[in-house]
């Protein structure tokens, strides 16, 4: 007769035919002894408090973030320490793309200002940092009506970002028609030297090549083709008197009709989109120090311009920009034209001014220590003027190469 099985505290045992699966709670006196609940899991009373505790700290937790209305420090110190992925970060959508600042970047270029030197360098940076390039085939519209605002301002906004938008035109007021406002850029140069080769890059064209002009001015008589230019300026031909005149200021002042009226109101506006609107406007005469300083305000998109610029490969190409045929009018004859555009000029000493405060800023000197009041007529050559190649001294662009190696 078998005997039956006595229980460790005593008596019969509860479970004569075994203990049930995973196993029989423990007896008194025997909480540190672990009891097998599954061949797979052991636990012991240590470990059930363990994730007690830790379920409330979980809890306190939560609640301490709901209560300050934030993760608390540790957590945010945490999570930095981390990263901050996440599983959507893993297994989501591809992160939109990053874009620079600003992505939006529109460049109005002012006429017989360095600008086809200048888009040349675009041409090249834009494939060497991959932002978008927009030009224009229209060359010869500046002023636009309601609509076609609208209807370019339109197109700009929607090219793909980061662009870089160039064309001739005068300013646009992007937040007018609902749109963000880009930012704008430009280069000037002194008005009467502009005036010049202008007038005579209508005539001859450039040495890119003779039919340049033929094709610009198909329909211009002989004799105006070959009109002397001190006839022009002294019998106050159209050409050589306001409002053609009036040129460079309304590009900055806009589309308003009396930006395009010689006067205090239109060059008082071109100022106060100067100031607001504009990164930079730049002097031709100084177009390294402006090439130098795009650089360091857009380096997304002008990073290695000056670099670029120097390299003799397209000092050849900048060289065929270079008006032809162009020559000095009389003394008496600037005079007159620095009469006519005494507001053109104005508002050229106070870009001229606001550039050179902008230069030192950033450790450039400038070539002339005391801004003239008024500009002594010395027109310079052609070469001299229209793209400034050649004309540095050794000492100058020594100082200007161990700024931009900083």
């Amino acid at each position: 007769m078998k005997k039956k099985q006595q229980h460790p505290g005593g008596g019969a045992d509860p479970w004569p035919h075994g203990a049930p699966l995973g196993g029989a709670p423990p007896a008194l006196g025997s909480w540190k002894r672990r009891v097998p609940l599954l061949p797979f899991l052991r636990f012991s009373l240590r470990d059930y408090g363990f994730c007690m505790a830790t379920l409330l700290v979980f809890c306190l937790g939560s609640l301490l973030y709901q209560l300050s209305g934030g993760p608390p420090r540790f957590l945010l110190d945490l999570r930095q320490y981390l990263g901050n992925s996440t599983y959507l970060d893993d297994h989501g959508p591809p992160p939109s793309k990053v874009l620079p600042f600003p992505s939006q970047v529109v460049y109005n270029r002012v006429g017989k200002c360095g600008s086809r030197t200048v888009v040349l360098l675009l041409r090249i940076l834009s494939e060497k940092h991959g932002f978008n390039l927009v030009t224009s085939d229209i060359h010869n519209k500046t002023r636009l009506t309601k609509n076609e605002q609208m209807e370019l301002i339109k197109n700009i906004s929607t090219a793909e970002q980061p662009y870089l938008f160039t064309r001739h035109v005068h300013f646009l007021n992007f937040s007018r028609f609902g749109g963000d406002q880009p930012v704008y850029i430009n280069i000037i140069r002194d008005p009467v030297n502009r005036f010049l080769s202008n007038y005579f890059f209508r005539r001859f064209g450039d040495w890119r090549g003779e039919q340049n002009h033929m094709i610009r001015t198909p329909s211009m008589r002989q004799e105006e083709r070959y009109l002397d230019i001190n006839e022009c300026i002294l019998e106050n031909y159209p050409e050589c008197s306001n409002p053609r005149l009036f040129y460079i200021i309304p590009y900055f002042c806009g589309q308003h009709p009396r930006c395009r009226e010689p006067g205090e109101w239109a060059l008082e506006r071109a100022k106060l989109n100067v100031n607001e609107n504009f990164l930079l406007v730049g002097i031709l005469e100084e177009l390294e120090d402006v090439l130098l300083l795009l650089e360091r305000f857009l380096p997304h998109y002008f990073k290695g311009v000056l670099s670029i610029y120097k390299d003799p490969e397209h000092r050849k190409l900048g060289n065929m920009t270079v008006t032809v045929k162009k020559t000095v009018p009389s003394p008496e004859a600037v005079q007159i034209l620095y009469q006519r555009m005494r507001y053109e000029y104005e508002f050229y000493h106070y870009v001229k001014e606001q550039f050179h405060l902008l230069k030192r800023k950033f450790g450039l000197k400038s070539r002339v220590s005391k801004p003239l009041l008024r500009p002594h007529f010395f027109i310079p050559t052609p070469l001299e003027t229209d793209e400034p190649i050649d004309d540095e001294e050794q000492d100058d662009e020594k100082w200007l190469e161990d700024i931009y190696k900083r």
